[in-house]
């Protein structure tokens, strides 16, 4: 299994910027499919994005389209997740996961992933 460690939350008003990376290990990272998930106070984690091993196809649940983008770069081992145009019902815990599971251009479930990191907190402010 690749080990996954997020970085790049905080706080930021509403209409701001953050972008988040997740960083893995190991030398295998480059052929898993991976994933953004994030999980609101009081909620379920939900699936926000994924992206292909090769980071040429991606898809976005219909809340975060248009204002999130979803990237990777192998050579660093790490998955991007750009979010713009922020709105306070963003704030979440936001995870990054892996799957050895093939892109499918749907909400995965989070069955599909067999690693995820620890998390970082978004908060936005109204």
């Amino acid at each position: 299994q690749v080990q996954l460690v997020e970085s790049g939350g905080g706080l930021v008003q509403a209409g701001g910027s953050l972008r988040l990376s997740c960083a893995g290990s190991g030398r295998t990272f480059s052929s898993y499919t991976m994933g953004w998930f994030r999980q609101a106070p009081g909620k379920e984690r939900e699936f926000v994005t994924i992206i292909s091993w090769s980071g040429d196809r991606t898809y976005y649940t219909d809340s975060v389209k248009g204002r999130f983008t979803i990237s990777r770069d192998n050579a660093k081992n790490t998955v991007y997740l750009q979010m713009n145009s922020l709105k306070p019902e963003d704030t979440a815990v936001y995870y990054c996961a892996a799957s050895r599971f093939g892109f499918v251009a749907t909400p995965r479930p989070e069955r599909d992933f067999g690693s995820w990191g620890q998390g970082t907190q978004v908060t936005v402010s109204s």
